[in-house]
């Protein structure tokens, strides 16, 4: 099981930046590490990608642990206005440029810079109320304020999103992140309480998100065919028992082999699963005191 930031710790503003600048990391170190995962980056293969590896991917989360800090200092206490937004995406910014410098310029943590750095923001607003569904409403609030200095360029993701006309990251964050809250925390615990081991419970929540989520990732690189055929062969693997049964690896590898001949990767539902490991870890019923 994840660990968890101590019940009933008295924990400054600095502390508890540190400890969730910690966790964070180690959501994304986790995440990259988790075998098997179809089409993406794992401990066994770079899946569906030429300039990723496992390697690429631990550095450029520890070279985010600065960023996370930063993020969840300057949210200490503060309520969620266009000043807090602002801060946030010009750390984000910076952020996401140190990352560049670490990578050679490859994009490895974009998409997870966003959704992390919401949810550690919205963590340290209140620490003491850590409900996943609390915490993912605050980074909705955050999340629908404008940032007047947020660059106007276009990403993959969102010329996806126009292109097919369907949500990308932003909308899943201005929604409190349902395919978290709805799918993989729900899948994670249920995948648990049936014996799953930790490994198998988050692929099953990887699964659990890949089952519905439009992932920009996925529609940039393969198109709608290529996506119907993810939501299709997760379904299947869940629906087959999940990792902890024999058929349901089977649909899993059958998943995979489909993903590679599609040359996709479902990297919006990877983010999606770094941050609820990160929400697992920090959140349920464990308090905070703060001074």
């Amino acid at each position: 099981m994840p660990q968890t930031l101590p019940i009933g710790a008295v924990l400054t503003a600095e502390e508890l930046a540190e400890r969730l600048a910690d966790t964070a990391t180690q959501a994304l170190i986790d995440e990259a590490r988790l075998s098997p995962k179809p089409g993406l980056v794992d401990s066994r293969s770079s899946g569906a990608h030429q300039d990723l590896n496992l390697d690429l991917m631990v550095r450029s989360a520890h070279s985010l642990t600065p960023t996370f800090y930063a993020l969840a200092l300057h949210s200490w206490q503060r309520p969620a206005d266009i000043a807090l937004r602002q801060d946030i995406g010009r750390l984000g910014r910076a952020g996401e440029a140190q990352m560049m410098v670490e990578t050679g310029g490859v994009n490895t943590h974009r998409g997870a810079i966003w959704a992390m750095g919401l949810l550690v923001s919205a963590v340290a607003m209140q620490p003491e109320s850590l409900l996943p569904q609390h915490i993912a409403q605050r980074a909705a609030k955050i999340a629908a304020l404008p940032d007047v200095f947020s660059p106007k360029k276009f990403s993959k993701g969102s010329h996806a999103v126009q292109r097919y006309q369907v949500p990308g990251a932003r909308e899943e964050a201005q929604g409190g992140f349902p395919h978290i809250i709805d799918c993989a925390l729900p899948q994670l615990h249920r995948s648990r309480s049936r014996g799953a081991s930790e490994s198998e419970a988050q692929v099953d929540a990887l699964l659990a998100v890949m089952t519905r989520l439009t992932d920009t990732c996925v529609l940039s690189r393969g198109g709608l065919p290529a996506l119907h055929a993810m939501h299709q062969g997760a379904q299947a693997v869940l629906a087959a028992g999940g990792m902890h049964s024999v058929a349901g690896r089977q649909q899993l590898r059958r998943l995979e082999r489909r993903m590679l001949a599609d040359n996709v990767s479902p990297g919006g539902a990877a983010d999606l699963l770094a941050a609820t490991l990160f929400l697992d870890s920090v959140s349920e019923p464990h308090t905070i005191r703060i001074n």
